[in-house]
């Protein structure tokens, strides 16, 4: 299901047996999330865009419609501090903290995307990067990945502002 080097590998080995505990918890397989229980979990912060011009771009091009993508004119630090009230959000060691990685690393390396010229575009700079799981009736059905700076869609400039990609789990 999730392909080494796509943007949803990265969540990490504590990040990873959450998924797995939560999902066995409820001693059924997750379900996909109804759109109705991501926009309620978005509900927080207003003024999330959808954009799905970057699910094109970052997301394995075989699973791209488990896919969603949004933008936000808000900073990571400002989205964390507002989704850190939301019961949707699964709070495992590691997940939802924002640490800078590799463009690549944050973007992943499964789309289509052209790598080098996303790497130009963010030189010696770093994006910061915020992972974790979402859960609807006590299964996990989505994986975050909120980046930001993020690259405008044709890779020409960074943008300020949350680009938040969303992989529904089956």
């Amino acid at each position: 299901m999730l392909q080494p080097g796509s943007i949803t590998r990265a969540v990490g080995p504590a990040v990873a047996a959450a998924l797995l505990v939560v999902a066995s918890a409820a001693g059924r397989p997750a379900q996909d999330a109804p759109r109705d229980g991501l926009t309620e979990a978005l509900r927080p912060i207003q003024g999330w865009r959808e954009a799905p011009a970057y699910a094109a771009l970052f997301a394995p091009p075989a699973q791209r419609q488990a896919y969603r993508a949004f933008v936000l004119p808000l900073e990571l630090a400002q989205v964390l501090r507002a989704l850190e009230d939301g019961s949707a959000l699964v709070r495992a060691p590691g997940a939802w903290r924002a640490k800078a990685v590799l463009p690549w690393d944050a973007l992943g390396q499964s789309g289509p995307y052209d790598r080098w010229k996303v790497a130009r575009l963010y030189g010696s700079r770093r994006a910061s990067v915020a992972r974790g799981p979402r859960q609807q009736d006590g299964d996990v059905v989505e994986s975050w990945t909120l980046i930001s700076p993020y690259p405008d869609q044709d890779l020409s400039r960074l943008l300020p502002g949350t680009l938040l990609i969303v992989l529904r789990l089956p």
